[in-house]
């Protein structure tokens, strides 16, 4: 329980009608989740108005009402405050319900189109291996040291953001390290959130279905930075062109890492193979588990944030050598024919971009490249033409298959997506919509020594269609089909 007034500290209010002396047990913005003596507030989210369900909230037992607008038909005994943004300040008085947990942690947020997921379960993983208690909150998995916690979105809203934090700090983690979409920082899900520093990785195409323009999508990651406090870090990749920007009207102290130019962290690799790369990163040579250029540029940023979170570094190179890829990420599985079968979450043309040309530049001889790809339904539509043209470019056989098209037509997704290809590259593709045919079918074109990119998915257990989510495991389907292959 927790006194309304003490959750409204630091709330802009415009107006209250009742008590605000009162205890609250728990607070929601849906109201299928009130309970006896909720604060119930009323959001306006993308597709629901959560103004529109005040009256059922507080039949269902909510005492308070927090809106942007009063309603007309007032209870009496129920307290109504008005602000002029009910998601942020609903990140507020998250904060302050579950007493500032992020200000006892020392939490660092990770943004960019891509390697994120990666860069902070390498942290997590690099940090519980140096014997500290660690939280993780990703795409994949939230994590309080052993204990899993399942994610639904790239960042939780701010209710469940601030009790997942509250959870580290009871169970004692000193670090935490969360990925920070657009979409969270847009959508206030964040906001009052206390972050010790914030990594930028890149910025390439991607949730343009959201923000509308790339322009929109680059300020979207800059606020991040922008509400950063004087006594936080903000450390940026150099090489992405956009990575200036976030440090543009930053107050937290700033920092750059790059392979390709000057900068307070280097790297440089030496070596990359299908087993791994050896890098020199601050004039140390050091091998990692993890593959390609994309990958030297994670373990930069890691080796980067750590040090800026003041841990020895021949302690953190030492502890880098023995972690692995994460799961869905140049995953890789190898049948007794000599085949590489390769399972990764690419579902931006960027992404996509560097895994194939990493395949390409590992490929010792004649061997070939066959890429599986979809796209996802109900996103930005306008990268499914250049994911194809990607595919094709890169591979000597392409398979365009069904993603997760949730409420669209796959079949037109797959249209979309061949927009993107030549009369020349034509020759070289399949379509096979059903995407348990589609890696049986690229498996039996394979030859031994082939490369087998699937593509998009990663780490998913499931596919979506038509709002529902269907078992579905790419890794699981291609160890299957790979292995009873004949030599």
């Amino acid at each position: 329980m927790k006194l309304l007034s003490d959750i409204l500290y630091k709330v802009r209010l415009e107006e209250v009608i009742g008590l605000t002396h009162i205890a609250i047990s728990s607070m929601t913005f849906d109201s299928r989740k009130v309970k006896k003596d909720s604060l119930f507030i009323a959001t306006k989210g993308t597709t629901q108005d959560g103004h529109l369900y005040i009256d059922k909230a507080i039949e269902m037992g909510a005492i308070a009402i927090l809106c942007e607008q009063m309603p007309k038909n007032k209870v009496d005994a129920i307290t109504y405050i008005k602000v002029a943004d009910s998601s942020y300040s609903m990140g507020i008085m998250a904060c302050n319900f579950f007493d500032n947990p992020s200000e006892k942690l020392k939490l660092v947020g990770v943004t960019g189109t891509n390697g994120k997921t990666t860069t902070v379960t390498l942290l997590f993983n690099l940090f519980k291996s140096m014997g500290y208690s660690v939280g993780l909150l990703s795409t994949v998995q939230n994590k309080i040291n052993n204990t899993i916690v399942p994610a639904t979105h790239t960042t939780p809203d701010a209710i469940a953001l601030n009790e997942l934090l509250d959870n580290m700090v009871k169970q004692e983690c000193e670090f935490a390290f969360m990925e920070v979409s657009s979409h969270a920082v847009v959508q206030n899900r964040i906001a009052g959130i206390h972050f010790t520093g914030a990594v930028f990785s890149n910025i390439t195409h991607d949730h343009l279905d959201y923000h509308k323009t790339f322009d929109e999508y680059i300020k979207a990651k800059k606020r991040f930075f922008d509400g950063l406090s004087s006594d936080a870090f903000a450390l940026i990749n150099k090489d992405d062109r956009n990575g200036l920007i976030m440090l543009q009207n930053t107050k937290a102290k700033r920092y750059t890492y790059a392979l390709q130019s000057l900068a307070d962290y280097k790297c440089r690799i030496i070596e990359n193979h299908l087993t791994g790369l050896l890098l020199n990163i601050d004039n140390q040579e050091l091998w990692v588990k993890l593959i390609g250029n994309f990958n030297a540029y994670n373990v930069l940023a890691v080796y980067s944030t750590a040090i800026l979170l003041k841990q020895d570094k021949t302690n953190v190179l030492t502890s880098l050598s023995n972690l692995n890829a994460v799961d869905g990420r140049f995953q890789q599985v190898k049948s007794p024919g000599g085949r590489i079968g390769i399972v990764d979450y690419a579902h931006t043309p960027d992404a996509l971009k560097n895994v194939l040309q990493t395949i390409q530049e590992l490929r010792s001889g004649n061997e070939q490249i066959i890429t599986l790809v979809g796209c996802g339904g109900d996103r930005d539509a306008g990268k499914r033409p250049i994911m194809a043209a990607i595919a094709c470019e890169y591979s000597h056989k392409v398979i365009f298959t069904s993603d997760n098209p949730r409420s669209e037509d796959p079949e037109e997704i797959l249209n979309q997506m061949e927009k993107g290809i030549t009369p020349v590259d034509t020759k070289k593709t399949l379509r096979v919509t059903d995407r348990k045919e589609a890696i049986k079918t690229a498996c039996s074109l394979s030859n031994p020594g082939d490369i087998i990119l699937i593509a998009g998915k990663g780490h998913e257990k499931y596919q979506e269609i038509k709002g529902i989510k269907h078992d579905f495991d790419d890794l699981e389907i291609l160890k299957q089909t790979i292995n009873n292959l004949n030599i």
